[in-house]
């Protein structure tokens, strides 16, 4: 076997013994069978919440120990055609086994990340805001640049997209976007995305083209499940409605229904603008909850992203990330160094490799601050 693939294979071995080691796989075919028994107890469905959670927390290990199987099944089953095409002298059952090994190494890589996922609300459901910085048209432009890159990131997921309140710019774009990103794992991949993106290129809107540098922000929360208690007092919110702006349609409604509610006691103002105004409160009052979570994670957790006690403004300083189309193709996450010259791919929703820079330097960096506190 040549050194190349040999390294591959013990790629995906270390892979294969973290996943391991995370759903504790010598007890978990013990804990499906104890998940199987509860589900069998006719009892189960009388309390609704306790049992979805339950069939959820189940397939969760099915799924693990299924993808662990599956890969540790097509490793083995990969080495032994590259061990039987060598005696055999046959080539192409060689390199097809090879390039099936790569395409496996990129897969439990991904799932190795996914496993990483392990915060208090990783599995959770998401908010994305998204906020055009100082600039005007050239920012709101940036903006929707910006939602449509998660949109299609999103949907490459497979999760579901929701817009929940827009503003659109004055002559193009959107001043702000406020998205619900439904599926599992969905705020684990998108927590890494808070923060301040600066794009650089040569202005469509600019008739001497020349170069612009345009900031917006992104925020990320992760909606609350409804088993969680967040208290929120009435006398420290205030809920204003008004006429939503835009041309209508689908998401953008002209009737006096938005709603928006500010929490004076930490400034935070969520707002929602679908066509019923009751259905705004509840939305909004959501959301507003799933920021208030957000906060408290961020207290008990630093290394989830602390933007949302101190934003700070959309510019020089607060940025996590360049996107730089002229005078060369770049993007360059400024936490992790990551970078690519797939500019437009990045743009298109390839966003798997800069989150997985992120979240495997923030789980490094929490596992050397576990190993000192047990030194």
């Amino acid at each position: 076997m040549r050194a190349e693939t040999q390294n591959t294979v013990e790629e995906i071995k270390k892979s294969l013994n973290l996943l391991r080691q995370r759903m504790d796989w010598d007890t978990a075919q013990h804990r499906l069978e104890e998940f199987n028994a509860r589900v069998e107890d006719p009892n189960l469905w009388d309390d609704t919440e306790k049992a979805q959670k339950l069939m959820r927390e189940r397939q969760s290990l099915v799924d693990a120990m299924e993808t662990y199987a599956s890969i540790e099944r097509d490793l083995n089953d990969n080495v032994e055609l590259i061990e039987l095409g060598e005696m055999e002298d046959d080539a192409e059952v060689v390199k097809d086994a090879e390039a099936a090994l790569e395409a496996l190494a990129r897969k439990a890589a991904e799932k190795e990340l996914e496993a990483l996922l392990n915060g208090e609300a990783d599995a959770n459901d998401a908010f994305l805001e998204i906020h055009a910085g100082a600039g005007g048209t050239e920012s709101c432009d940036w903006a929707s640049m910006l939602a449509r890159m998660y949109v299609r990131w999103a949907e490459k997921k497979g999760y579901k997209v929701e817009l929940q309140s827009e503003t659109p710019g004055d002559e193009a774009g959107i001043k702000s976007a406020t998205y619900k990103i439904s599926g599992h794992n969905a705020y684990g991949w998108l927590k890494s995305e808070s923060g301040v993106h600066r794009l650089v290129r040569i202005s469509p809107y600019d008739s001497a083209a020349k170069r612009h540098t345009s900031f917006s922000s992104v925020w990320v929360y992760p909606v609350v499940d409804d088993n969680i208690e967040i208290e929120v007092n009435p006398a420290d919110i205030r809920i204003d409605t008004y006429r939503s702006s835009g041309a209508g349609g689908q998401h953008v409604n002209t009737t006096d229904s938005a709603v928006r509610i500010t929490h004076n006691p930490t400034g935070i103002v969520v707002t929602s603008s679908e066509k019923s105004q009751h259905q705004n409160r509840d939305i909004a009052m959501k959301a507003l909850k799933s920021r208030l979570y957000q906060l408290e994670l961020d207290r008990r957790n630093q290394a989830i992203n602390e933007a949302h006690e101190a934003k700070g403004e959309a510019g020089w300083g607060n940025q996590i990330r360049s996107y730089v189309l002229q005078p060369y193709q770049m993007v360059k996450d400024l936490r992790t160094n990551f970078e690519t010259s797939d500019t437009k791919g990045v743009l298109d929703g390839d966003l798997d490799g800069l989150m997985a820079a992120t979240l495997a330097q923030d789980v490094s960096g929490k596992s050397r601050a576990e190993a000192q506190g047990e030194a």
